[in-house]
């Protein structure tokens, strides 16, 4: 090697050294941005950086085994409702990847008779409600099955009367509780659409936007119940809570930290079309009909939401 490459050589090595700075600024940077996505996910939200699907529509599958790590289950038996025919649930896998029991409830029997042909019905230990579900059946549906007292996990979907019907469960105490709620109501009120025992979502409004509660309604149902918020889902419809006595070192959050706002777009017109209306938009369609304010339970106008 000459002298002239070993000049060369240094130069390179000098050049090399002085970007050396700058270079170690762009490691840094690129650190704590790293270390401020993971502190947003552990100090808020963390459920959601351990969602996977499976079965479940969203991330829920993956959530609930999180769940399932943190928190001791005696008693491995489910309840799901408003489950279409099963084959998109919360407690779908659960079932098959843990062996859990359950029971299912679902208002068409049309859904009913096609999970009672899945293979699945035999290869595991679940059981299938065909019913319309009220606040005033909705324990006897589910004790009549044989479960009572503490048991796993119940999930709540019906688009409507969510709240109502969580309120009036009596007969089992799950550890764990999901409820689909209604992004769209926000996070500031504790609202829901009233009761109305034959409550169906295209009736109550042709847009399909008018239904079930708020974040903060389910919050303020959830801590009277003994229950604590630990996070959402991605997608923003689905909230989770856990039992006081059992919720370990999960992280406890607000309905103003765990809102979500949702990205659907599921508005209809009155011929029933999508119409993929933006949020204000969807106020504004559903502004006139009335809500209930869980904290005082006084009627309000849905209109309030926009404010």
């Amino acid at each position: 090697m000459g002298v002239s490459d070993i000049l060369n050589k240094f130069r390179m090595f000098l050049a090399t050294w002085s970007r050396l700075p700058q270079r170690i600024e762009l490691i840094q940077q690129s650190l704590g941005r790293i270390e401020a996505r993971q502190l947003a996910l552990t100090s808020a939200n963390e459920i959601q950086s351990h969602e996977f699907k499976v079965s479940s529509q969203w991330g829920e599958d993956g959530i609930i085994q999180f769940l399932l790590r943190k928190i001791d289950i005696p008693n491995p038996v489910f309840v799901e409702f408003g489950i279409g025919d099963y084959h998109e649930s919360n407690t779908r896998f659960l079932l098959k990847n843990n062996n859990w029991s359950g029971l299912v409830i679902d208002g068409s029997a049309r859904n009913i008779q096609r999970l009672s042909m899945d293979q699945l019905f035999w290869q595991q230990d679940i059981k299938a409600e065909c019913a319309f579900i009220t606040k005033d059946n909705i324990n006897e549906l589910i004790s009549k099955n044989g479960i009572t007292g503490d048991i796993g996990i119940l999930s709540v979907d019906i688009d409507g009367n969510d709240y109502w019907i969580w309120e009036a469960i009596t007969c089992i105490s799950p550890r764990i509780v999901i409820c689909e709620y209604n992004s769209l109501f926000g996070s500031k009120l504790n609202v829901t659409t009233p009761y109305k025992p034959d409550f169906q979502i295209f009736n109550a409004h042709y847009s399909g936007l008018y239904w079930g509660a708020s974040i903060g309604a389910f919050d303020h149902l959830a801590r009277a119940k003994g229950y604590t918020m630990v996070g959402s889902n991605s997608a923003g419809n689905n909230v989770f809570f856990v039992r006081n006595d059992v919720i370990g070192d999960l992280p406890k959050l607000t309905p103003a930290e765990a809102h979500v706002v949702s990205k659907f777009r599921i508005s209809r017109d009155q011929k029933g079309n999508l119409t993929f209306v933006e949020p204000a938009a969807g106020l504004d369609l559903i502004k006139a009909l009335p809500l209930v304010d869980v904290t005082t339970m006084e009627t309000v106008s849905a209109a309030v939401l926009a404010t």
